[in-house]
Formats: C-alpha cells, structure tokens, sequence
C-alpha cells in the first residue's frame, strides 16, 4: 500500500512517515500543494490508496491542491481519500477541508493512534 504525505514542515513529514511505515506503508512525499497535485495527475489509478495532506503550505495550500486533485478528470480524482492534516482545529477550517473534497480532518500534532485509525478507515487491504 502506498500514500503519498504532503507535507512542508521537515520535522511533522518525518513524524508521519515514521508512523506510516511502521503501519507497513510505502510513502511518497510532497512538500506543498503545488507537487501533490503533479505526483498525482502523474500516477495511475491504485498507485496511491490516501493522501494525507497539510492545509498550510506555501506555492499552494492544501484546500486548493484537493480541489485541483478532485477537478483532475483523473479516474481516481473523485473516490481517492484525502485526508486533512492541520494545527488549526477551528470548525470552519474543518468545513472549509470538507467543502474542498476531503475525506476526514486530522489536528496536528497527529497521534500514531488517530493515524492508524484514519488508515484503517480509508485503505481496505
């Protein structure tokens, strides 16, 4: 299984892949909205089973990377999870991740435990 972490801070993308791997994962990684959008309109459908993307980052946030993920015409653009990793845990941000096509909303700092439940919920084995 394969996700791809997008991710601009060095040591929360390290934090995550650590935890993914240990979960058995290959992760790719992106540091900003911009290369999320590219790795994916690159891959093929199944490469990748859930991105798990940053809302703040620079070049181009999280919200609009999905929104361009999900607009892609790509076959798996529409039923890929997305899920939202961010400090802010203000319920319009977490309605604004919605609105943009996310699947679920993690607060950072993201706990091995929440993580591992997000991946069980989104990635069928």
């Amino acid at each position: 299984e394969r996700v791809l972490l997008v991710e601009d801070n060095e040591i929360n993308m390290e934090i995550a892949r650590t935890i993914l791997e240990m979960n058995g994962l290959t992760v790719d990684t992106a540091v900003n909205g911009e290369e999320a959008v590219e790795r994916f309109v690159l891959s093929n459908p199944g490469d990748y089973q859930m991105i798990l993307m940053d809302i703040r980052m620079p070049k181009m946030d999280g919200l609009e990377a999905t929104r361009r993920i999900r607009s892609s015409g790509k076959p798996h653009a529409k039923t890929i999870p997305i899920v939202a990793m961010s400090a802010n845990a203000f319920e319009d941000e977490r309605e604004n991740a919605r609105l943009a096509g996310m699947d679920d909303y993690l607060t950072k700092p993201v706990e091995a435990e929440t993580l591992f439940s997000a991946l069980r919920n989104y990635i069928k084995s």
